[in-house]
């Protein structure tokens, strides 16, 4: 079996098996951003900074910031680019630095969309990641193939409504498997 259209994970999320190996994504909900010929990126959507929030970042990249916007989570979004920043997010969609991933959602990096979350004059729902989840070309479908990966089409309350540490179970729920039933080895039928 082969992925055909080398798009078709765009917006899609990604549920690590329960035998997900790797520490950097065990457990994990990662929301594809962008899937082509070179490769996959993505955000893990469920991982919070144990030590950063968005305090230390406005204070970090000296952007004012309002009360309220300071207390933000920080996610750990993946072991690549980890000193970059990423914003994972619902609309407005006005920086020419946004790629769209669907009509709802759009990933960004750019200082301006920030400053705009520093002022509360950003997007009503993001997600504030340092780093993402990244595949070579094929890398992403072989994992697929070996089973490490369940998928899910994209849901705005998995990233954004849902309890962090519940997103996991909920995303498996809401393609209709029941979490406690998933083997923690791969096979093939």
């Amino acid at each position: 079996m082969e992925y055909e259209n080398s798009t078709a994970l765009k917006g899609k999320l990604l549920i690590a098996m329960p035998g997900m190996t790797d520490p950097n994504f065990h457990r994990s909900v990662i929301c594809i951003s962008e899937h082509n010929t070179d490769g996959a990126v993505g955000i893990v959507i469920n991982n919070i900074h144990p030590v950063l929030s968005a305090k230390m970042i406005f204070k970090e990249l000296d952007v004012d910031y309002v009360a309220g916007a300071d207390n933000h989570q920080v996610y750990i979004g993946g072991p690549v680019h980890i000193n970059e920043i990423f914003i994972l997010h619902g609309p407005p969609f006005k920086s020419v630095q946004t790629l769209m991933i669907n009509a709802e959602l759009a990933m960004s990096n750019s200082i301006d969309i920030i400053k705009d979350i520093a002022l509360e004059k950003g997007p009503e729902s993001y997600i504030i990641s340092l780093g993402c989840a990244g595949w070579g070309p094929g890398q992403l479908e072989k994992e697929l193939l070996a089973n490490y990966w369940l998928t899910s089409p994209y849901s705005k309350d998995i990233l954004f409504d849902i309890s962090v540490e519940e997103r996991w179970e909920e995303s498996i729920r809401k393609i209709g498997v029941d979490p406690l039933l998933l083997s923690n080895t791969a096979g093939h039928a």
